[in-house]
């Protein structure tokens, strides 16, 4: 056993996808998979129950992830220990962050060379909670957190972009009014688990006086991109930041007409925190959130609203 076959499973179990689970690791889903394997030989017991559709822990792997997570907790104190103590901020978030995080970082780094700065990606909860006991430095999320000793510091807004099949009745269009989705059906992950999106867009659809159709909720191994493109009448959502990494074949994007579809993006730091390459990295966030918002690429429109579509 060692900390790699941990990490592997503590991704998975929190993934329920060893696809998933693999893209986040940065390895093949084979690697992860044998790792994974070798892990539950060594322990003489199976810690997920695979089918061809669903993960899920077994009792033994339940027991386990606590354990696993202790140790890795360990291993992060026991490198800080040993390191020679230095500048640094570290800043957690989730991979969809990635690409403006690293933009930032890098202007950072050139006015602060000495300062180390690391990007450690967690889910919601533990990103608030690593800031919370001091393990991150600031947190990056979308929405805000109203929790004793964290402050939020208003980053931007990120606009949420339509996304549907290239089939679907508006997609002829570079930008759509909430009316003309109300009769077609949304597809969604379930609320508990995108309480963010799914209050925007229901606050947005009161703002126009509409509601709007939810379809079945996306399953866990699932898209939501894959999904529109089976089914032509329905739509999704997608944030600006990710627009860029959708397959360009069978799928249109495109804009709300008037904005109303946005979600603020945050950093949580401590209450207090004021160090000059903390303030400096906000500041050069800011700026990367902001020009993301002007840079969104979209499907070439097909039809000019009030023209006719060229022949």
């Amino acid at each position: 056993m060692d900390f790699r076959q941990l990490r592997y499973f503590l991704a998975v179990s929190e993934e329920l996808s060893f696809s998933r689970a693999a893209e986040r690791c940065f390895i093949s889903q084979s690697a992860i998979s044998h790792q994974v394997t070798k892990l539950e030989q060594e322990l003489g017991a199976s810690l997920f129950e695979r089918s061809t559709r669903v993960v899920r822990l077994t009792p033994a792997g339940s027991r386990l992830v606590p354990i696993a997570q202790e140790v890795l907790s360990l291993e992060t104190k026991a490198f800080a220990v040993a390191k020679e103590p230095r500048n640094r901020i570290r800043i957690t978030a989730s991979m969809s962050f990635a690409t403006q995080s690293l933009d930032a970082i890098a202007r950072v780094r050139e006015r602060h060379p000495d300062l180390d700065i690391e990007f450690v990606i967690k889910n919601f909860t533990d990103r608030v909670d690593a800031v919370s006991s001091g393990d991150a430095d600031i947190a990056l999320i979308r929405g805000e957190v109203d929790r004793p000793g964290l402050e939020t510091l208003e980053l931007g807004v990120e606009d949420l972009m339509i996304a549907t099949s290239s089939r679907h009745p508006v997609s002829a269009f570079s930008t759509v009014e909430l009316s003309e989705l109300a009769p077609y059906p949304l597809l969604l992950p379930p609320r508990h688990s995108q309480i963010l999106i799914h209050t925007v867009v229901e606050n947005a659809f009161a703002d126009v006086g509409r509601r709007f159709q939810l379809g079945p909720p996306i399953a866990r191994d699932h898209t939501a991109i894959l999904d529109v493109i089976t089914n032509p009448r329905a739509w999704t959502v997608l944030y600006a930041s990710t627009v860029t990494e959708a397959p360009r074949t069978g799928l249109c994007v495109m804009r709300e007409r008037d904005n109303r579809l946005r979600v603020p993006v945050s950093g949580i730091v401590r209450s207090g925190a004021a160090s000059p390459g903390l303030l400096d990295l906000v500041d050069s966030l800011r700026q990367t959130v902001i020009s993301g918002q002007t840079s969104v690429p979209l499907n070439p429109p097909q039809q000019i609203r009030g023209t006719p579509k060229a022949q």
